[in-house]
């Protein structure tokens, strides 16, 4: 062994015990090799003589890269010992007299490799200037399997490498491609089928991984090739001998079976494809289908059947005349039992496309009224494929009962992966609505009397169709149960099923019970049934905590369904409920759900109870009992808890925390069923429990002042009772949102946010003031606490309007001054809501927004938000001149427009076209005048008029003495409006937005 071979050996060692100092050594030594000028003689006679495959591998990687890198730089001689030895690497294994080891008995990665150097040569000389390469191979055939088997080894790598389209290919690829394929085609392909066909005939009983070899090389060509020299009356029997004779192995049949599909694939003009598919004779391979397991050979037939019938169903659509539509149709209907079956039964090909295949079958018939017999069978047997590709994998059975992490990702790869096929459900259904409904209400049956937990995949499938069902009947076919509703939901109902426990069908139930509770609207003898499904042990009360919490919102959604139709049940329901809401005291129990991981927690059993007891056909006796019966043990719990915090001074105390959280929420869901006028005005009592639960939970925030959880929840509360008391709930406020301003620490942490965030605040901020003044709540800025910050206000508006680097930021602004125009600005001669302002809209507003902010060439007119911009801003002159008349004209005209030199002419004309009614006119104009003076004035106007110092004032400290001043109402709404991080209060300012919409008038 010399330098260079253990230099090789040691670089491709990955044992850990060679020292990395020496195989870094190794690497640079080999490295500094591969740019040797000799390197391409170096690395042939190496790879021929050496006994070690890391050397010859090696050897061979290094000719590749160096054609890749080096050939245009070549010399001719040397290009011909390239191709002189690859050539004979490749035939014979042996260089002259020398070869000392026979090449072609390597390891298949070896012959692999070189394979591909050999392509990479022809990349680079076919046809142009090694014409000759394949005619030179072919007559090494006769030398035995080694040499044919690397023909098809360099055949194959040619498809990988250059031809194949199933990889990405630049410009220059594809036209390689294309040459090759051009000189192969005009030169050598007819020998090389004849060549093929010979080995096949030779070699299928003694060498069948040859022929499996060859065969596979001929697949791959098949799509280029003439199609006449193998769909003929020599190779098409010889490759159906192969499939339908059971000596050969199951490795060859599959290849022949898959030359065949190669045929079947072809592109060719529909009437030729289906003379084609006719001679085939594919029948004969039905029973080879049926008679076999699941094994290679059955994937590759099943492949085969179902890429036959997805080309008759294409020929059939791009076919006009009806007799030759009626040989497809035969055809298929002689095809579709045995693809229903491989696709029941088989794996299938990746690449075929179950759904897209029926679903184009089933279009067929949607104009056949009615349908044929065998096309009523056929729709069965679409169903039964439907059913079976829905079904759960059993292996996942356990992992999907948990669930565990496989368990997850499975149940959303499923959930993903029968999307299409319930679409396909729902085309079916719509083509034979009765078939359908038979289908599923026959798999309900008999998932429903099977007595084993080995169905538990076959019991949710079946629901899951039903449940997919549903979604297609229309809302009146609901109601009035037609079809076969009037069977199916009863037998779902009261349906006890042996498998129940498992977390999948228990949902599945659930989901599919809830699908049809709109029948039971207009049936009211089954909500016996309903309720029985949800408050036994089929829901709520259900083993798995995750069936137990999906029940509890679904319940929630039923309860809201029916309704008052539930009234004659509701002491029922809460005595079924009454162990379910006794958890809700129990901290354990708070904790724990707490810890776990869902949004469906236990609030949903409270807003159930709520809407049920939240009714006015309830007894204002039974109102108040029941609500009492919740309310007054939460709340006890509530103040026990705060004490004890106060007390123990443990803040942080997680337990406490999480239990709270719970009674927060419950309390919340069981206010959303009772209705403001129930509260305030026809039953007062049930009013003054909801305020004194709010005098309880305002508590929180004093005690837990920091918890971000606890302020949450508590605001939400607050939130209800707002929509819940009306004005009444008006006392209650001061406390609660002093306590929501007073952690002065988060807005410290809050200033320190990035640029980016703090963008993304300030524009919530402007959307916050929009809101505000366009939803009639302008006034609020004049209260005697807010007045003080009007000017800051007024000038930050301004200073955005004309500068912002967010155009629609900017739009917003002057939305904002249109509206405050509207309700601040009188006609003359009545006093001015605020003093100055009409002044300061005239002298400021209009000139620095409305003329200097568009003549500045930032404001481009090409662009779509920029143009809606200054729609606005033709707008606002509008609402000017309305408001203030000739006043605004006046100073408009002869300041404004003087300063940008307007030409007299124009001024006159935008005078008339402001006082005309045309808005779209007056848009066009301004913008024509815009452009006109940006002309004159070259951009040298710039915004002005005080815009400069805006946001100095607004600094850390100010803001922190805002947020702790003890205001009333409005100085709370002005602080939210001037902290430019508004989003962090984001709950709270809508709470303010919702308060004064209410209550300002």
């Amino acid at each position: 062994m010399d330098d260079l071979e253990k230099a090789i050996i040691i670089s491709f060692d990955e044992s850990g015990t060679i020292d990395h100092e020496l195989k870094s050594r190794a690497v640079s030594y080999c490295q500094q090799l591969k740019e040797s000028p000799s390197i391409c003689r170096v690395c042939v006679e190496r790879v021929l003589c050496t006994k070690f495959v890391q050397v010859q591998f090696w050897c061979l990687q290094t000719l590749q890269e160096f054609l890749h890198l080096r050939y245009s730089s070549m010399s001719p001689e040397e290009k011909l010992y390239f191709r002189e030895s690859v050539m004979s690497m490749a035939c014979d294994g042996r260089i002259g007299e020398k070869g000392s080891i026979r090449f072609l008995d390597g390891p298949s990665f070896i012959k692999n490799k070189l394979a591909q150097v050999l392509v990479t040569l022809i990349y680079f000389e076919y046809p142009m200037i090694w014409s000759s390469v394949f005619v030179d191979f072919l007559q090494h055939l006769n030398k035995g399997a080694a040499v044919i088997d690397m023909f098809c080894r360099v055949l194959n790598a040619l498809d990988d490498e250059v031809i194949s389209l199933d990889y990405p290919r630049n410009a220059e690829e594809v036209a390689v491609a294309g040459r090759i394929k051009d000189g192969m085609r005009q030169q050598c392909i007819p020998q090389i089928v004849r060549a093929w066909y010979d080995v096949v005939s030779l070699y299928k009983n003694s060498e069948p991984d040859v022929c499996t070899s060859v065969l596979d090389s001929l697949r791959r060509c098949i799509s280029w090739i003439d199609i006449g020299l193998i769909a003929n009356n020599a190779f098409v029997p010889m490759l159906f001998e192969l499939v339908l004779v059971e000596g050969p192995p199951e490795q060859l049949r599959g290849a022949a079976a898959n030359c065949v599909l190669a045929i079947v694939s072809k592109r060719m003009d529909p009437q030729s494809k289906l003379s084609m598919l006719q001679s085939l004779q594919m029948s004969r391979v039905f029973s080879v289908v049926a008679g076999n397991g699941d094994s290679e050979l059955i994937s590759s037939l099943a492949a085969l059947l179902t890429g036959y019938a997805a080309e008759l169903l294409d020929c059939s659509k791009r076919l006009d005349s009806e007799e030759i539509k009626g040989i497809s149709t035969e055809l298929l209907d002689e095809v579709l039992p045995s693809v229903f079956y491989v696709m029941q039964n088989c794996e299938m090909d990746a690449t075929f496309n179950i759904v897209q295949f029926l679903s184009g079958y089933v279009a067929t018939m949607k104009s056949l009224s009615p349908l044929r017999e065998k096309q009523v069978l056929h729709i069965g047997q679409i169903l039964e494929v439907i059913r079976s590709q829905i079904c759960y994998d059993p292996v996942y059975r356990n992992s999907l009962n948990v669930p565990d992490k496989i368990g997850k990702e499975e149940e959303y790869r499923m959930e993903e992966f029968r999307k299409d096929f319930l679409v396909l459900l729902r085309s079916v259904g719509r083509v034979a609505p009765d078939v359908t409904q038979l289908f599923i209400r026959n798999s309900l049956a008999s998932a429903l009397v099977s007595s084993s937990e080995r169905n538990v995949e076959e019991v949710e499938a079946a629901l899951s169709l039903l449940h997919a069902l549903g979604e297609s009947i229309s809302e009146e076919a609901m109601k009035t149960g037609s079809g076969m509703l009037r069977e199916l939901v009863p037998m779902l109902l009261s349906a006890r099923i042996n498998c129940h426990s498992h977390r999948l069908v228990a949902l599945a139930y659930l989901e599919t019970v809830t699908r049809y509770v709109k029948f039971v609207q207009e049936n009211t003898n089954y909500i016996p049934l309903v309720l029985a499904v949800f408050l036994d042990e089929r829901g709520i009360h259900h083993p798995n905590i995750y069936v137990s919490r999906r029940a509890s919102y679904l319940f929630m959604r039923v309860v809201k369904l029916l309704k008052a139709k539930l009234v004659p049940y509701i002491q029922k329901i809460l005595q079924s409920l009454q162990d379910k809401v006794g958890q809700c005291m129990n901290s354990d129990w708070s904790v724990k759900v707490q810890k776990s991981s869902g949004t469906e927690d236990g609030s949903h059993i409270f807003e159930a109870i709520g809407l049920l007891i939240g009714m006015e056909e309830v007894s204002p006796e039974k109102q108040s009992e029941y609500l009492s019966s919740l309310l007054t043990p939460l709340c006890h719990q509530v103040k026990e808890l705060l004490l004890d915090a106060k007390v123990q001074n443990q803040d942080d105390s997680f337990e406490k925390i999480a239990v709270i959280q719970q009674i927060v929420m419950a309390i919340n869901a069981l206010s959303k069923g009772f209705s403001e006028r129930l509260v305030t005005a026809s039953r007062p009592t049930i009013g003054v429990m909801f305020k004194q639960t709010l005098d309880i939970l305002l508590q929180i925030l004093e005690v837990f002042p920091k918890v971000e959880l606890l302020r949450n929840k508590v605001t939400s509360f607050i939130h209800r009772m707002v929509d819940t008391l009306g004005a009444s709930v008006f006392p209650y406020l001061p406390k609660a949102l002093g306590q929501l301003i007073a952690d002065s620490e988060g807005l410290e942490v809050i200033l320190r946010k990035s640029t980016c965030e703090l963008q993304e605040l300030q524009k919530t901020f402007y959307t916050f003031l929009h809101v505000v003044t366009t939803h009639d709540l302008s006034s609020v800025f004049l209260s005697l606490k807010s007045r003080v910050y009007l000017d800051p206000l007024i000038q930050l508006l301004l200073h955005t309007s004309c500068s912002h680097k967010d155009i629609l930021v900017r739009k917003a602004c002057v939305q904002i001054f249109i509206r405050l125009i509207k309700d601040w600005c009188a006609r003359p001669n009545v006093e001015e809501k605020v003093p100055g302002f009409q002044n300061f809209i005239i002298e400021t507003f209009a000139i620095n927004c409305c003329l200097y902010s568009v003549l500045d060439k930032s404001f481009e007119f090409r662009d779509a938000n920029t143009l809606v911009l200054f729609g606005e801003i033709v707008v606002a002159q509008k609402v000017m001149y309305e408001k203030f008349g000739g006043e605004f004209l006046v100073h408009f005209v002869s300041k404004a427009f003087q300063t940008a030199r307007c030409p007299q002419e124009l001024a006159e004309q935008y005078c008339q076209k402001l006082q005309g009614s045309d808005i779209k006119a007056l848009k066009l104009f301004y913008q024509s005048l815009i452009e006109n003076l940006r002309h004159q004035q070259n951009g040298s106007l710039r915004s002005g008029g005080g815009c400069g110092q805006l946001f100095s004032s607004l600094d850390s400290s100010s803001v922190l003495r805002i947020g702790s001043s003890s205001w009333g109402l409005a100085g709370v709404l002005v602080m939210l409006l001037f902290v430019p991080f508004v989003a962090r209060l984001g709950s709270r300012a809508l709470l303010e937005v919702k308060l004064y919409r209410r209550f300002s008038k």
